[in-house]
């Protein structure tokens, strides 16, 4: 089983060795936004778990019987993992309850924690090759404890001292054994874990103030953390004893889902927002620091950023509307007569950094199909212009591009970004990172290669002859509307125009 918490719902999947999904669940999330704000309160994470999985149980075909036996009076699971949110993070007292609000992987107030973050660590960071951003974990954790350069909730030599350091699924994975476990390297990443000494730099902590917070054990992806206790199998339904399984981030889960693992092969992962991610059999060395590298659980690497374009504009900008019919509108407005940048939220952390970046449409669209079919192509030429960054830093690109996530459901919509990208686009069955989840539980129960087993390739779509080049002036257009705002450096705004 995995699970997959996202911004919007949490979503559970159960299946077989083979890759059929035998059930599945899921449960509505909201938050609260309000400017550069976005918070989550975690027990409504773990209410939507529970219900998930108990959906997902309940769910469970007839032929479920041959791989899931009754235990207890509950479905026997052989083992289930748990990703989240990257950069999403909260503390908690020792037991794990909740003392501050999770602040979400979005959530921009820690710009000036972030800056300060990135100048104390500089050395640290440097070598790693990242650069702290403000929706990273770290600079949240300043904003949260008052430590440092930013003005939080509560000081960390008060009332949070002591306070444990919790990402998104360790509260989940706390709650299933019914104690705090260690966290996994993937999630750790953006809270400053060294994945090269395997080590937090405890020194960059003491200088940050940060000393007092109780930051947990580390370990890889795909680690046993414990089993399902008795208060969460009757919260769940799930088999006590059930094994639990560390998880990796959501666009890691995403990769390893989609199937593509050999390296040179990048998944794209278009939900909310857009995730890249791809592998290499090295970090790759982002000057920038806008890129960072995952380690995955065979010993590859998996480099990728996460862009704050996407879907989530969509329903933005047309809540409530029949996106279906909107889409065979705009298969009429090929290009539109606008170029739209569609951020979801204020500020950009991939292809490039910008705290101040804005959504914004070049011109005025004419009607609402041709807004909507400037929103669809916008997300697509954000893509490409990610592609081209990865290959600007020398990255190879082998064989099709894997799409994943919530907007592989339109169909237009994926040989629109095939045709733009320029590059044939490989549709798994499940485009899911709960699959991901289910794969890594599986690979840790088996030893074995599950995802080559476990994941279905549903189709190849292949680009539209000459459906790319109508799309080559608003690409070029938006790369020069980037950086004239000067949010996108000039050597590659050069290298996107001539090789994107």
């Amino acid at each position: 089983m995995g699970v997959d918490l996202g911004t919007q719902s949490v979503r559970a999947l159960a299946v077989t060795d083979d890759g059929r999904v035998l059930g599945r669940g899921s449960a509505p999330l909201t938050g609260h936004r309000e400017g550069d704000r976005h918070e989550q309160l975690p027990a409504d994470w773990w209410r939507g778990a529970a219900d998930a999985i108990r959906q997902t149980l309940s769910s469970l075909s007839p032929s479920a019987s041959a791989s899931a036996t009754p235990a207890r009076g509950r479905t026997r699971v052989r083992g289930m993992a748990v990703c989240g949110t990257s950069g999403t993070v909260l503390l908690t007292d020792a037991r794990g309850a909740p003392l501050t609000p999770a602040l979400m992987y979005d959530d921009g107030r820690a710009g000036a924690e972030a800056r300060y973050a990135q100048e104390t660590g500089a050395e640290v960071w440097d070598a790693l090759g990242l650069r702290i951003q403000p929706s990273w974990a770290l600079a949240k954790l300043l904003w949260l404890t008052g430590a440092g350069a930013g003005v939080g909730a509560k000081s960390a030599n008060g009332t949070l001292q002591g306070a444990r350091v919790c990402h998104q699924p360790d509260f989940i994975t706390a709650r299933l054994v019914g104690r705090p476990v260690p966290t996994d390297s993937s999630h750790a990443l953006k809270t400053g874990y060294d994945l090269h000494t395997r080590s937090w730099p405890t020194a960059v902590q003491d200088r940050l103030g940060l000393s007092g917070l109780d930051f947990p054990a580390v370990v890889a992806p795909g680690t046993p953390l414990g089993t399902v206790c008795a208060e969460a199998a009757a919260d769940t339904g799930l088999a006590e004893g059930t094994p639990v399984i560390a998880g990796m981030t959501d666009g890691c889960a995403a990769q390893l889902g989609s199937g593509a693992w050999e390296v040179g092969r990048w998944n794209t992962v278009l939900g909310t927002t857009l995730v890249l991610k791809g592998v290499t059999a090295t970090p790759l060395r982002d000057p920038a620091g806008v890129l960072y590298n995952h380690l995955s659980p065979d010993g590859h690497w998996l480099p990728g950023g996460a862009s704050s374009v996407g879907a989530g504009a969509l329903t933005h900008v047309f809540p409530g509307a029949d996106l279906a019919r909107l889409d065979r509108l705009a298969a009429d407005r090929e290009p539109a007569s606008v170029v739209a940048y569609p951020l979801v939220s204020r500020g950009e952390r991939f292809p490039f950094l910008a705290a101040d970046a804005e959504a914004f449409t070049l011109g005025r669209p004419s009607d609402d199909a041709d807004h909507y079919a400037a929103l669809l192509q916008g997300v697509a030429l954000a893509e490409r212009l990610c592609l081209a960054y990865v290959r600007f830093l020398g990255a190879p690109i082998d064989g099709p591009v894997t799409f994943t996530g919530g907007a592989t459901r339109s169909g237009y919509w994926n040989q629109l970004r095939a045709d733009i990208l320029g590059r044939p686009a490989a549709l798994p069955e499940q485009a899911d990172s709960a699959l991901g989840m289910a794969v890594l539980a599986a690979h840790a129960v088996t030893g074995d290669d599950a995802a080559r087993r476990m994941v279905r390739i549903r189709t190849i779509l292949e680009p539209r002859p000459g459906a790319g080049r109508r799309f080559d002036g608003p690409f070029v257009t938006l790369v020069d509307a980037l950086e004239r705002r000067g949010w996108l450096p000039s050597d590659m705004a050069t290298y996107a125009r001539e090789h994107g």
